[in-house]
């Protein structure tokens, strides 16, 4: 019992390895050119519906809000990766390029996605959306963004506290 709370455990744990054991766990995987795009795009798609489907269950409360990360833990966990080696960095890098590409194609007005939208409401209205809905969808998205920054300021900041 912790904090009046009971919770169950087993006793059992993993032992870290020393780090010539990391180092033999380790798998690399090396491509070829002609190999290399083809599998770059296939872990970009992977990528790519990972956050979609994170994302949504977020929306849906199948998962956490607390897996949002804001700018302090990116750093850190940057940090990480750069310790670890030049192709964690990279791939670490990579996961976070495509992860803001998506989130930046999400329908919010302030946006690349809330354009896009515009654009298409545009295409099928056959004329501008008033200057009055643009205005208010632009302040309704950056009001999204901003509770969405702090959102994820406050979980950086609580994971640093503990």
């Amino acid at each position: 019992t912790e904090d009046g709370e009971s919770i169950g455990r087993i006793g059992a744990y993993v032992r870290l390895p020393s780090e010539e054991q990391r180092a033999t766990m380790r798998v690399v995987v090396r491509h070829g050119p002609l190999r290399a795009v083809p599998a770059a795009l296939e872990k970009t798609f992977e990528i790519t519906v990972l956050t979609y489907r994170t994302l949504w269950k977020m929306v849906m409360g199948q998962a956490s809000v607390e897996n949002l990360s804001g700018p302090i833990s990116i750093a850190r966990y940057a940090g990480q990766s750069a310790s670890i080696g030049l192709a964690a960095f990279l791939g670490f890098l990579g996961i976070v390029s495509v992860s803001l590409g998506v989130l930046n194609l999400l329908p919010v007005p302030v946006l690349d996605g809330g354009q896009i939208v515009y654009q298409t409401v545009e295409m099928l209205k056959g004329s501008p959306l008033s200057e009055r809905s643009q205005i208010i969808g632009q302040q309704v998205g950056i009001l999204a963004l901003i509770l969405l920054m702090s959102f994820a300021f406050y979980n950086d900041i609580a994971r640093i506290l503990g």
